[in-house]
């Protein structure tokens, strides 16, 4: 833990006092509607700037012109099929990025809507890979008030008046929401947010004797593996009246029939609900474009002794609607509620193609003189299927709970408003230790929180799996799958081209002779359960092999939490980018270990894979093989994941030198952290391979491995000549807990040969890269060789976290955090924008390339968690703060809620919403280790590997684990044959 108070000079900096009045807090302290000590605040009258781009310079566009000529030629190929390429520089969004996000809606994984913080609702991603920015400015809450005696009324849109999302859309004869009352300055009005959850405090606007709090809530549950799911939200409104005069306060909910965008489609239908517990509301069914599978949202409020609520099933925005929003608006100045009789209105005529329809939910109370009282609203929404573009179809998760229905929704809406008390509780059980550390800075407790916003944001699908009953049914199916595998195999050496290529694709497809993963119309009606959709190809083992290691997987229910893709970015469209996720993993492995575990377990079985379609590599120009089996693959794929993999083409992927140290770093450490021995069995047997395969790059026989001369890892943009002090660390590193692992499996053969090449490696590592004060970049020649990285002791991070002993001497650890600090941090505007990732020694910012001299947010988190686990907190956290202050705080760049991949020093962003910065959590996992490794022994592991006196490299064996410990309980169920 923190040794003592750090930044206590800053620690009370965003105090809520400072952006609401005392008084007004302690009104609303009721029913959790005062905002938390802790949290992200913004006036809603802030200035939401347009966010700047990073830019090439001139040397480093001529250096890429081929590259960028051949990136343009694929994007332009993608298209004629119509997709969209996973990486597109060219194409830019109409609406520009601001500095307007805040938290977004929902749970993980079954589609997303981000909502700014004064109010929009925007960032639509309910299509997988698909988001649509530009915000629905008809969704909002307003509000009307009329108290007794009628001298006062008011009547306004709960989002400030000057919204650019207007635009020049505002005419005094317009009958679409111009004509409503956009009177809210936003100046006494203040935005709370401390996710998953978020506060917008009226402090007297629009009138100035009502109080007013809009506590949003979703359902972000760590290890609940099923409301987390959920694509839901509450929204909670507190009103305190401190008049004299009763108040009569009618909140309304308005929803456009839209998922972004401007709907061309048409056909969309909306009609009113009535559920139990008194909650009711509009259902409205989208009908998308392109074959895309439809959405239907529900919006809703919750009656109650003092709430009633009505709705309006259907307005329109132009003149030529039957109700306009005009008149909806009118009606509500007017009456403060709509007829009772909508309620039977049933189902609306069916939208032409262009046309707007939206609805309305308005719930009205009455508030006392000094009193208070509360009224909530719900959002779900509902996309049952999730299909790719090149046909695969799958189920999300929250069917597995709630089915496929449309009437779904209106359950959804209906168990929001009925459990999200439950919600909070243990939302608040989660997050108190960390937001009542009076150790820990104050910015530091709610970016910690808030940047978890990826989880929902970032492009997340969450789908369920088939149950075990349907996989056995499937049994014989996938048997005959392997042997057209093996054919395959054959046909590489025998055949032509094109023969490969057709075999291979017709396998790695097929979760059915015919490749076809669609459920038929019979299947979406009366089963729940969706078809095989294992999609991993399963060359290399026997299918008892393979269905044992899904059998295991899937019967119990405690362990079946389904399938998960996250995106490394919304620029950069490829699911589960794996050498970002060893950043990003700590947030799934300390909150969702199940999800953690199941997504190394995928990857364990891509590594025993190939798959022999051709693919053009950008780079160079030149082509190779889709993936190669001994190497992790970069991803699990754009169009078509677990079938199609490895959807980066800019470089081979197989080529790169990081990806299998950091497949066996984060399998180790998970093992470690996790204590299941069950996962530390399956995935052994790709450990292995990872390990072996890497075997052909230590070119001179000194147990390190080489780069290749090419951007041959994470940073590929920056080139590595010979040893390289990032993979190099990584490698020595992977040894390590190759052998650490493989001694508690007893596999002592490969233990011992993985402590013969650690024993030559790490001297030749030391010899070649450190000058005294830190590793150089590489062994080379070139003028950035002696170039400090911010992220030499990669390596070495994941080591401590995993309760391995140090790959070096802690006063090496420290010299090289020290100089990496001094350098990398302080240098640039004086720690006040974290590290940059190249700076040469005389201490000038490398310019290599551009990824040298960007500022990467992630790989700053990174650098700090290792600074604390070698007992540098006061520097760890003076880096990470960095961050903070250039991305989230007033005076920086305005990157609050879309933390991008890095920025240049003057704070130009690539690529906004982007996975790695979920590594602050591997600094809170530095701060809190679990117990599995805090209690474990004191053992170095290599100390316990005896040598015996075998030459040579890696041994190469079918069967991997020849002999796992007695402590495995010889798991009958695993992927290989236990001889204990």
């Amino acid at each position: 833990m923190v040794s003592g108070n750090l930044f206590h000079r800053r620690k009370n900096s965003w105090p809520p006092e400072e952006y609401i009045t005392k008084t007004t807090l302690q009104l609303l302290d009721f029913d959790s509607a005062s905002p938390p000590e802790q949290a992200w605040r913004r006036r809603l009258n802030s200035h939401a700037n347009i966010l700047k781009e990073f830019s090439v310079t001139f040397m480093e566009a001529i250096k890429m012109i081929r590259l960028g000529i051949r990136i343009w030629s694929y994007i332009r190929e993608e298209a004629s099929h119509g997709r969209k390429a996973p990486i597109d520089p060219f194409t830019r969004e109409s609406c520009k990025p601001s500095a307007s996000q805040g938290v977004p809606l929902g749970g993980m994984g079954s589609g997303s809507i981000s909502r700014g913080f004064r109010g929009e609702f925007r960032q639509w991603q309910i299509l997988p890979g698909l988001c649509e920015a530009s915000p629905v400015m008809a969704n909002q809450f307003s509000i009307f008030i009329s108290r007794d005696g009628g001298n006062k009324s008011y009547a306004s849109v709960l989002a400030p008046g000057q919204h650019e999302g207007l635009g020049s859309q505002r005419k005094a004869d317009d009958e679409g929401i111009s004509s409503w009352g956009w009177n809210l300055s936003g100046q006494h009005s203040t935005y709370h947010a401390l996710f998953p959850r978020a506060w917008t405090i009226y402090d007297g606007e629009p009138d100035p004797e009502l109080k007013v709090s809009c506590r949003q809530i979703s359902p972000f549950i760590p290890h609940n593996y099923r409301e987390s799911s959920f694509p839901a939200a509450v929204f909670v409104y507190a009103l305190v009246n401190t008049g004299k005069e009763r108040a009569k306060v009618s909140l309304l909910f308005t929803w456009a029939n839209s998922i972004g965008g401007v709907s061309r489609s048409g056909g969309h239908v909306n009609e009113p609900f009535i559920a139990e517990d008194g909650v009711s509301g509009v259902l409205l069914h989208h009908k998308t474009a392109k074959g895309n599978p439809p959405v239907t949202f529900a919006i809703a409020a919750c009656e109650t002794q003092n709430v009633s609520v009505s709705v309006l099933p259907c307005f329109g925005l132009s003149e030529g609607s039957n109700i306009t929003a005009k008149g909806m608006w009118h009606k509500m100045v007017q009456d403060g509620q709509f007829d009772t009789e909508n309620f039977s209105a049933g189902p609306s005529m069916p939208s032409s193609p262009g046309e707007t329809l939206c609805a309305a939910v308005s719930a009205t109370t009455w508030v006392e003189p000094h009193g208070k009282t509360t009224v909530a609203f719900s959002l779900a929404w509902t996309s049952p299927k999730v299909k790719f573009s090149k046909g695969s179809t799958f189920r999300r998760r929250y069917t597995k709970f709630y089915g496929t229905s449309v009437r779904a929704a209106v359950n959804l809406a209906h168990d929001a408003l009925t459990n999200y008390k439950r919600w909070e509780e243990e939302i608040e059980k989660w997050q108190s230790p960390v937001l009542n550390d009076e150790k820990l800075p104050e910015w530091y407790k709610f970016t910690l929180f808030n940047e978890l916003y990826f989880l929902v944001a970032g492009g997340t699908l969450w789908i369920d799996t088939p149950s075990s009953s349907h996989l056995r049914k499937d049994r014989y199916k996938v048997a005959e799958l392997e042997k057209t595998d093996v054919e395959v195999k054959e046909a590489k050496v025998n055949s032509k081209q094109g023969v490969v290529v057709e075999q291979t694709t017709a396998f790695a497809n097929g979760t059915a002779a015919n490749g076809e993963q669609n459920y038929t119309d019979e299947e979406q009606s009366t089963d729940d359960s969706q078809e095989d959709d294992c999609g991993v190809p399963l060359s290399n083992r026997s299918s008892s092999q393979s269905l044992s290691m899904m059998d295991r997987r899937y019967d119990d229910d405690d362990n079946d939490v389904g399938r998960f893709l996250y995106l490394e970015g919304l620029e950069y469209i490829m699911w589960c980018t794996y050498d970002v996720h060893f950043y990003a993993s700590f947030a799934l492995l300390e909150l969702f270990p199940k999800i953690e575990l199941n997504i190394q377990r995928e990857f364990a079985q891509a590594v025993l894979c190939e798959d022999g379609r051709r693919v053009k590599f950008l780079a160079e120009g030149n082509s190779g093989i889709r993936k190669v089996r001994g190497a992790i693959p970069h991803d699990l794929g754009t169009h078509d994941p677990w079938s199609e993999m490895n959807a980066y083409n800019i470089h081979d992927s197989s080529k790169w030198k990081d990806l299998n140290p950091k497949f066996v770093l984060q399998v180790y450490r998970d093992f470690a952290a996790t204590g299941d021995m069950s996962f530390g069995v399956d995935v052994w047997p790709a450990v292995r391979t990872a390990m072996e395969y890497m075997d052909q790059f230590d070119r001179d026989g000194d147990g390190l491995i080489e780069n290749d001369r090419f951007p041959d890892q994470t940073y590929d943009t920056w080139t590595v000549h010979g040893v390289g002090a990032y993979c190099g660390c990584l490698w020595l590193a992977a040894l390590q807990a190759a052998a650490a692992m493989a001694h508690q499996l007893g596999d002592r053969d490969f233990a011992e040969t993985c402590k013969r090449k650690y024993l030559k490696a790490k001297p030749a590592f030391e010899a070649k890269l450190w000058n005294g004060s830190y590793f150089n970049y590489d062994s080379g020649s070139s003028s950035n060789s002696k170039s400090i990285q911010a992220d030499q002791l990669a390596g070495q991070w994941y080591t401590a976290s995993s309760g391995l002993p140090s790959l070096f001497d802690e006063p090496k650890i420290k010299s090289a955090l020290r100089k990496i600090y001094d350098f990398n941090v302080m240098k640039i505007k004086g720690g006040r924008m974290g590290a940059v990732n190249g700076m040469h020694p005389n201490g000038k910012v490398d310019e290599t390339c551009m990824q040298s001299r960007e500022i990467w947010t992630g790989v700053t988190y990174g650098l700090a968690a290792t600074m604390i686990l070698a007992g540098m907190e006061e520097e760890a956290f003076t880096t990470a703060e960095g961050i903070f202050i250039a991305g989230w705080s007033e005076e920086g760049y305005g990157y609050w809620f879309q933390t991008p991949e890095g920025w240049t020093l003057n704070g130009h962003y690539r690529s906004l919403i982007y996975m790695r910065p979920l590594a602050i959590w591997g600094m809170q996992y530095a701060l809190n280790r679990p117990k599995a490794i805090l209690e474990a022994p004191k053992i170095n592991f290599m100390d316990k590997i005896h040598l015996s006196p075998v030459n040579g490299g890696f041994p190469h064996n079918e069967t991997g684990v020849r002999k796992v410990a007695n402590k495995a309980k010889c798991y009958g169920t695993s992927v290989f044959h236990c001889a204990c």
